[in-house]
């Protein structure tokens, strides 16, 4: 607590250093698609809409296994490195949907579901807690959890550790992101805590916005959280994770991200173990590009595989 308690923001010295960020070259040509290549590998291929059916999370399943057309993978040499997205994201009732579509393709990529009353996380504690036990039952390897904002907006942040301390233990071995729903927390500040507070708990990522909010993942506010993990990490030496999610739609914006990680954390931050994108409509967008880096044109929407 004496940490948090002591914790300020340079407001100004961040939005300078995110328009630094967004203002760097990308690169062109052949690097170009090796880095998009690198950011299908840290996609968490997600569909976490109202009309989400076995049919469309099969679909997404084999999307997540063959995330860029073989013959596009044949001509710059990677067809055989073994390119998939790094998990796939659903909604608990669909888990075991996943789970089943990925066993029948012979794949081990992981299964990732929300959970916690997502997206708002305003049910009762029992109920988050027994919806994040049966998603791991039902063969999740990876738990993204919503934090209760009251707590985090109000500043009890005993109260908030003491809650993710549960989603942990409920988690058991499966992965636990912890979604901060950036867009509702009101301050860096705040945000910079609550990134504290969920790293303390015992979370292996942290993570922007569910997509569900007005604002999610934004370059100032990924700043600040990426900042806590290197002061988490200098601090206790535990690397954790970072997941920027919702809005994140263009091959551009992926490479500005990866930039971004590179240049606040370092390389070894930048594989799937510790780096995820969330995001549904990405994939399309990267492999447009791919398309016109191996052909020289661009594909009409209905050439590739749909997403």
């Amino acid at each position: 607590m004496s940490w948090i308690s002591k914790v300020r923001v340079n407001t100004h010295a961040v939005l300078k250093r995110a328009q630094h960020i967004q203002g760097q070259k990308i690169p062109k040509k052949q690097w170009q698609a090796a880095w998009l290549l690198k950011a299908v590998t840290c996609i968490d291929l997600t569909t976490l809409a109202g009309d989400d059916t076995p049919s469309n999370v099969h679909r997404l399943c084999l999307k997540a296994i063959q995330p860029v057309r073989h013959d596009l993978l044949r001509a710059v040499d990677m067809h055989n490195k073994g390119v998939t997205t790094a998990a796939v994201c659903v909604y608990p009732s669909r888990v075991a949907d996943a789970v089943k579509s990925l066993k029948a393709a012979n794949s081990s990529l992981p299964v990732a579901s929300v959970a916690t009353g997502f997206p708002a996380g305003q049910t009762p504690l029992e109920t988050r807690l027994q919806e994040v036990r049966l998603a791991v039952a039902d063969g999740a390897a990876e738990i993204d959890i919503v934090i209760n904002r009251t707590l985090a907006i109000t500043g009890e942040w005993e109260a908030l550790y003491d809650e993710i301390r549960e989603f942990r233990e409920a988690c058991g071995d499966a992965h636990m992101k912890t979604i901060l729903a950036i867009g509702e927390l009101g301050t860096f500040t705040n945000v910079y805590k609550a990134s504290l507070v969920a790293m303390m708990a015992g979370s292996d990522f942290i993570k922007t916005s569910t997509g569900k909010e007005s604002v999610n993942a934004t370059y100032p506010v990924a700043i600040v959280m990426v900042r806590a993990i290197r002061d988490y990490f200098l601090c206790t030496g535990h690397k954790v994770g970072f997941k920027p999610a919702g809005g994140i739609r263009t091959a551009q914006e992926s490479l500005v991200w990866l930039s971004l990680i590179k240049e606040e954390l370092g390389n070894d931050w930048l594989c799937p173990l510790l780096f995820r994108l969330g995001a549904s409509s990405l994939l399309a967008d990267i492999e447009r590009q791919i398309y016109h880096h191996v052909t020289g044109q661009y594909a009409a929407y209905h050439e590739l595989p749909m997403a």
